[in-house]
């Protein structure tokens, strides 16, 4: 039947009665606009109101001084956390214009803090390149703070202006007199909207590093009126430092960076890249400043380009023979560190968050330029070039050796989750969604585990030791060991290319390792796992870890388990003279009913699931936690080793 032929809902056939739709008129229908849209509405604008979309609302201040940075006017930003909770972004740019708009009626500085779409960034005329694409930063900003305060110097006087909740509580008066030009705005995040409005100084902190990176020469500082410091970012490389930053204490392939920057139909394309000895790939990729997680156009671009040139290369230096097959993007890209940064006139971004880049002409932009500079750069350091494809074909080799594997992983998937030689308990639902598989360490906490999980949905494979650190390996050693490949068949979803998530068996997919050292290096030899090989399932909110008991305090047959020191000491004050606490070593020191109830029961117990917000910080973590290097690992642990909160010795 096709859609046109299909009946009408049974509801749309009954008859009404005469009248019925007199309660429902025009006045019935709410327009939303500007404030109250962006306060009913605010995931619309900033992604959410998490700690995310809270950090979302400096960004966007910070991204108007950067615009007048890329504008060549702005040369400072200074962004303040104060004790009080607010955020201050001070850039010396030329001011935001404080005359009255003709068509309007009110000065500029207010039409751009109260109205969405109002800017400068439209039409070309106020800035060429911009990273506030939609016009709807700073007012969101002010929309979804308490109070926002603003200052302009500009024309030899000072202006100001404050709003509550994005109300003006006056108009633009102009209170002092200036030497120079530049914005000022401090606000204070809405308690109405955000749950929570702690700023997180190493979030920004990050953020700002970034920026700084991204133009060069622009210095960027954060100072914190709580830590009574400020830290200053200024880079004169550019990219080039950034990537020189990211393979920090790695052993490097092309001592070089290469660096190309052009101008490509009016987009400004400035790509580094540099390879190390690793096997792991890290490209970030940015559109006028912002940085494009979900990748796009300009990361098409560059993959294929840099596919194509170094196959032509390795042909025409007589490494690659006719008869050889061409090398992939994986093999080209192992090993690989990156930094695309494009400017782009009229930027098509996905979303207000601009997490894709949608221009499809920037494909070919990126294309020309990489093409064109590495082309030249492989001719002038043909050292260099030989090293880079050489790795390419060791990596191409262990891609034939992983395929191999993966196909034996693949087979072996087909078997009955009895016969695997990982002791998988499968639970008896098969509906993915209410599925739980628990990653239990040991035989021992895997048997009280079995016993005391519910059959129906929770299913246990237990590991036997440490699993592989495939930080330090490539995905061929990777799947030659047993319980990465019991852990790969029982997910049910394939490794590498072959990899569906529609086919994952599990959507609770959870680590349970005991709470002392040996168990959180098991968690972090997991955790290193999925991050590298199974991302997507990071994505979906799939992985999860639990939070077993760290005490138990008992005074007679009188139990409380506690997750923390704090708890276990409130404990010991209930329960009184007498009572003991005892640190729990190990998931085997508790019966399967204990675990039960402590955590596994779906209704008591404390699961943290697996977010990565910021990848490029992430992955540099593993490297050195995990890594084969040992010095950048000392140099981690001193470095943190007065913000541990559990040591065991």
């Amino acid at each position: 039947m096709s859609k046109a032929e299909e009946p009408l809902p049974a509801r749309s056939r009954r008859p009404q009665p005469l009248g019925a739709d007199v309660a429902y008129t025009a006045e019935q229908i709410q327009v939303l606009e500007g404030r109250e849209h962006v306060r009913r509405r605010p995931s619309m604008y900033i992604g959410s109101t998490t700690k995310e979309g809270l950090h979302h609302l400096v960004y966007e201040v910070v991204d108007n001084a950067v615009d007048e940075a890329l504008a060549g006017y702005a040369t400072r930003i200074i962004v303040t956390l104060y004790a009080d909770g607010s955020v201050q972004v001070e850039d010396n740019g030329r001011g935001i214009p404080v005359d009255i708009h003709k068509k309007e009626g009110l000065s500029a500085l207010e039409l751009v803090l109260t109205r969405l779409n109002a800017g400068g960034k439209f039409g070309g005329g106020g800035y060429k390149v911009s990273s506030g694409l939609h016009g709807v930063g700073v007012s969101a900003v002010n929309f979804l703070s308490e109070r926002l305060q603003v200052w302009v110097h500009r024309s030899g006087k000072v202006y100001h202006q404050e709003f509550a909740r994005g109300v003006p509580k006056g108009g633009v008066k102009a209170v002092g007199k200036t030497d120079h030009t530049g914005t000022i705005v401090r606000f204070w995040p809405d308690p109405q909207i955000f749950p929570d409005t702690t700023f997180d100084r190493e979030v920004i902190q990050h953020r700002l590093r970034e920026m700084a990176y991204l133009n060069k020469r622009l210095e960027i500082a954060l100072a914190d009126e709580k830590l009574g410091f400020t830290n200053t970012f200024y880079f004169e490389g550019g990219i080039v430092s950034f990537v020189r930053a990211l393979n920090r204490d790695k052993a490097t392939v092309n001592p070089l960076p290469f660096y190309v920057d052009r101008e490509v139909e009016g987009t400004q394309v400035e790509i580094a890249l540099q390879y190390n000895e690793t096997f792991v790939e890290n490209v970030l990729a940015f559109a006028n400043t912002i940085h494009t997680i979900e990748g796009g156009s300009h990361l098409t671009g560059f993959r294929s380009a840099l596919t194509n040139v170094l196959n032509r290369y390795a042909r025409k230096a007589g490494i690659l023979k006719e008869a050889d097959p061409n090398l992939t993007g994986e093999d080209v890209r192992e090993g690989l560190t990156a930094v695309i940064s494009v400017k782009v006139l009229e930027p098509q971004f996905e979303g207000q968050t601009k997490g894709k880049l949608g221009n499809a002409e920037v494909q070919g932009h990126v294309s020309i330029a990489l093409t064109e500079g590495l082309t030249q750069y492989l001719e002038e350091n043909p050292s260099d070039g030989r090293r880079i494809i050489e790795k390419s074909l060791t990596a191409a080799r262990a891609r034939e050796a992983a395929r191999k594997a993966r196909d034996l992983v693949q087979r072996k998937s087909l078997l009955e989750s009895s016969t695997l030689p990982g002791k998988l308990a499968d639970c008896s639902e098969r509906d993915p969604a209410l599925c739980e598989l628990y990653i239990v360490e040991g035989d021992s906490a895997g048997g009280t585990a079995k016993g005391g999980r519910d059959r129906r949905t929770q299913a246990i494979l237990p590991l036997r030791g440490k699993i592989l650190n495939v930080e330090k390996a490539r995905l061929d050693k990777v799947l030659t060991f047993e319980e990465i490949r019991n852990l790969i068949t029982a997910m049910g979803a394939g490794v590498g290319d072959n990899f569906n998530i529609d086919k994952l068996r599990y959507h609770k997919i959870v680590t349970m390792t005991d709470a002392d050292v040996d168990g959180s290096h098991i968690r972090t030899l997991l955790l290193t796992f999925f991050f590298r090989y199974f991302p997507d399932i990071i994505d979906k909110g799939y992985l999860y870890m639990a939070q077993p008991p760290l005490f138990k305090v008992s005074k007679g047959k009188q139990i409380v388990w506690c997750h923390s020191e704090g708890e276990r000491d409130k404990a010991l004050r209930q329960l009184g003279k007498n009572a003991e606490a005892a640190r729990m070593k190990g998931l085997g020191e508790m019966n399967a009913d204990e675990l039960w109830d402590t955590t596994m029961n779906p209704k008591t117990r404390v699961l943290l699931r697996v977010q990565v917000e910021d990848v490029a910080a992430v992955n540099e973590t593993f490297e050195k936690l995990m890594g084969p290097d040992v010095e950048p690992r000392k140099k981690f642990i001193q470095a943190h080793a007065k913000s541990v909160r559990n040591l065991d010795i």
